[in-house]
């Protein structure tokens, strides 16, 4: 990935390489992991609507695949009225390696941009922490 363009700027432009022939629904989006390095990734759609992935998914993946596994911040843009959020399944994807803090950025092709923090955008995150297995102050 290019470290001289912002994460903005990347999510635009992968948003172009979106493969959605079926919803012409395109999205592009942009990670920053915790060593600075920035990842993009846009929606691939499949003809077996279930087997699609998401913008968001390609970027964690990438980032994952270079050997990063920590993310600080997100960037995420489509066509639509409103700055589009990510789908609940991405929401749990950001939530997992990125922390509560992490900014996330939600936009539009308008120029309508939202940010927030990951506690914001999933309060309640299903998380790690519900995975404590030590259940010594039960009954």
């Amino acid at each position: 990935m290019s470290q001289e363009k912002n994460l903005e700027t990347l999510a635009f432009e992968v948003r172009e390489n979106a493969y959605a022939p079926y919803s012409n629904f395109k999205v592009g989006a942009a990670v920053m992991s915790e060593s600075g390095v920035k990842y993009a990734g846009c929606n691939v759609e499949n003809i077996a609507y279930p087997e699609g992935t998401c913008a968001e998914a390609g970027a964690i993946a990438a980032m994952v695949a270079a050997g990063d596994t920590r993310l600080t911040e997100v960037f995420v843009v489509a066509d639509s009225k409103e700055p589009v959020s990510p789908c609940g399944g991405c929401r749990q994807k950001i939530a997992e390696f990125g922390a509560k803090d992490t900014k996330v950025t939600l936009a539009n092709l308008d120029g309508v941009r939202v940010s927030m923090t990951m506690a914001e955008l999933l309060p309640g995150a299903f998380s790690t922490d519900h995975m404590d297995t030590d259940h010594k102050d039960r009954d």
